[in-house]
């Protein structure tokens, strides 16, 4: 998994974040496919719900180039 140091967080826009609340970040194609991935894990425990993770594949997908 792709690490940001918290300054590198601090320094993203908004945009570069899936959810508000500069949830899952995704500046990169590397960094999209590991909010794709967490995504995944986070609706099947329950701790998304399927609108966030819709969103998160949708913004991941549209750094990939997928959409």
């Amino acid at each position: 998994m792709s690490r940001l140091t918290a300054a590198e967080r601090d320094a993203l826009p908004d945009s570069a974040f899936a959810l508000p609340g500069r949830r899952y970040p995704i500046p990169d194609e590397t960094h999209a496919r590991d909010a794709l991935a967490r995504a995944s894990e986070m609706l099947h425990r329950g701790n998304l719900t399927q609108e966030e993770y819709d969103t998160v594949v949708r913004r991941a997908r549209a750094v990939l180039g997928e959409g």
